[in-house]
């Protein structure tokens, strides 16, 4: 008995006391990049052990649930809080996310604390950098950003873009999301692009001249296989659907491509005469705020449709706001080439005829849809929704495959 009790004993002497501090700190981190950045910076009180472990953090988000402790504390300044922090990690920072919302002022800010926030992260090698600016005032960025060399992922939001003349470029950018963001009259954005050779993923929201884009510069980009594009002209400038087929012409892998036409003066060019070019890479499409009333932009989607032969997903959502562009052209339109198409979602459905023509033009051409989704327009009455289910359901006989479900 002595035997197994010294035996059980010498045992319980080599067991760990705390299998999770012992665990790697490449696991420790993994588990404290998971949890709200207050709350790993709390662990710091289950042990002795744990005192300095929050500073193997890698993931840094800084949203309004932390600006808000920081309120209750009453921090005058929440960029040195955050800088602090920085300065306290270990490693190298693989994520920074900062919402700029009612505490962190953009007006009342110190650019200076700004810069030196943005320099901390140069340095310790920011691989993904987002900043959310809530307000309407534009946020300067300083040039600290440009010295970001590893930087894959880069989301910007209501700032100014001035990358500085000695920059050239980001060598290791994944995806750029731009949004409501201002540039130099001088900055030649497709030169930009030029020195991203790697970018596979962009988003653009808010172009306000888009003519300004180099076509070339984008036709670089080899890697470029999911596009989001915004368009947002005024009284004195206009997208010609022509530049749309350019562009994608110069993209052969285009995988995604998603178009948000709300603020979009479309005129003709490239969309009313088949295009000689077939997409065939292109694999999901999505057109936002579009309006099929308007025979531009009728003939631009339908076109779409006709060019990418290999296209699995479709989600169009109509927009028939603008009454100055509306119109409804009867036009007869050539069968198109078989789709592989295997779902539909068509949003906000008002019932015209133009968006029956179009549904019907889909459902025709496409031998393979096991699925599309309509979602009717809130505003319409339900006499209405029954008068367009039933002229829907005339086209069950067309597509017999497809299952069509109303909303």
């Amino acid at each position: 008995m002595e035997l197994i009790h010294g035996t059980t004993q010498k045992a319980s002497k080599l067991a760990p006391e705390d299998f999770i501090t012992d665990m790697p700190d490449i696991i420790i981190t993994n588990i404290l990049d998971r949890l709200p950045i207050q709350d790993a910076m709390r662990t710091s009180i289950l042990a002795r052990n744990w005192r300095s472990k929050w500073t193997l953090l890698s993931q840094l988000v800084f949203d309004r649930d932390f600006c808000d402790l920081l309120e209750t504390r009453d921090e005058d300044n929440p960029f040195n809080v955050i800088s602090r922090i920085i300065l306290r990690l270990k490693g190298a920072i693989v994520k920074f996310d900062l919402t700029i919302d009612d505490l962190l002022d953009v007006e009342d800010m110190n650019n200076e604390d700004f810069n030196n926030l943005i320099l901390l992260l140069s340095r310790k090698g920011v691989k993904d950098l987002t900043s959310d600016n809530e307000h309407d005032i534009e946020l300067e960025f300083p040039t600290h950003l440009f010295s970001c060399l590893e930087l894959k992922h880069l989301k910007l939001r209501h700032c100014c873009f001035n990358p500085p003349p000695t920059f050239h470029g980001f060598p290791n950018l994944l995806s750029l999301d731009l949004c409501v963001v201002a540039f130099e009259k001088k900055f030649e954005l497709g030169e930009f692009f030029t020195r991203c050779p790697l970018l596979e993923n962009l988003a653009m929201d808010d172009i306000s001249d888009w003519e300004k884009i180099k076509l070339d510069g984008i036709a670089k980009l080899e890697n470029l296989k999911i596009l989001s594009l915004r368009f947002c002209d005024d009284y004195e400038t206009s997208t010609s659907s022509g530049i749309i087929f350019q562009l994608l012409d110069s993209l052969p892998k285009l995988q995604e491509l998603q178009l948000d036409f709300e603020e979009c003066r479309l005129t003709k060019g490239g969309a009313n005469k088949r295009f000689p070019t077939v997409f065939l890479s292109l694999k999901f499409l999505k057109l936002s705020r579009i309006s099929l009333d308007n025979g531009v932009m009728f003939s631009c989607a339908y076109e779409l449709l006709s060019t990418c032969p290999n296209l699995l997903y479709l989600e169009i959502t109509t927009d028939n706001s603008n009454a100055e562009l509306v119109f409804t052209p009867r036009v007869e339109y050539d069968i198109i080439l078989p789709l592989r198409l295997r779902r539909v979602v068509f949003q906000c459905f008002n019932g015209s005829e133009n968006e029956l023509r179009f549904i019907e033009i889909l459902l025709a051409n496409s031998p393979v849809l096991d699925k599309i989704q309509i979602c009717f327009r809130s505003v319409l009455t339900s006499d209405e929704k029954l008068m367009f289910t039933l002229e829907l359901l005339k086209f069950h006989r067309i597509s017999p495959v497809a299952e069509i479900k109303l909303f």
